[in-house]
């Protein structure tokens, strides 16, 4: 189908009748072309809304995680200096005789990636999830020491 006929010729439209006329056909992939794993993991960070904060000596990471469970929640430190918010939110089992009206609440998997800066102290991380919030705790690592000029003794000849 080609969209300018229909009127509708947007960067948008392409990229999507790009997207799925390359969807089904494995042979014939461009090297351009995003994975089903990059556009699944883009909108689970898109649907993984996050505060970011900076104390003094720590960077506090806050997210919304209404109804999830610690199990459902995984918090991990990939390649020293990114830190990975991940989980999945499930469906609850319908009960006998009762039916959804409206379904608005987002089920599926979320996640959100952050890279850390070089003062994060990546062995100093802690994660509470309290009342549906999850805040993610990254120490810093102090402040190096500047170097003490080096006193070199002159010696006579």
């Amino acid at each position: 189908m080609d969209f300018r006929l229909m009127g509708i010729d947007t960067p948008l439209f392409h990229t999507i009748h790009h997207l799925m006329d390359t969807a089904g056909d494995d042979s014939d992939k461009s090297v351009n072309a995003p994975s089903r794993n990059y556009v699944r993991d883009a909108k689970a960070m898109a649907a993984t809304p996050a505060d970011v904060k900076e104390y003094p000596n720590s960077y506090v990471f806050v997210v919304d995680m209404p109804g999830l469970k610690s199990g459902d929640i995984n918090v991990q430190v990939e390649d020293d200096n990114v830190l990975l918010i991940s989980g999945e939110r499930k469906r609850e089992e319908e009960k006998e005789g009762a039916k959804y009206i409206r379904m608005e609440r987002r089920v599926g998997k979320f996640m959100r990636k952050f890279t850390l800066l070089e003062n994060a102290n990546t062995d100093a991380i802690s994660a509470v999830c309290q009342d549906g919030v999850l805040t993610v705790t990254v120490q810093k690592l102090p402040p190096p020491e500047p170097k003490k000029p080096k006193t070199i003794e002159v010696k006579i000849a």
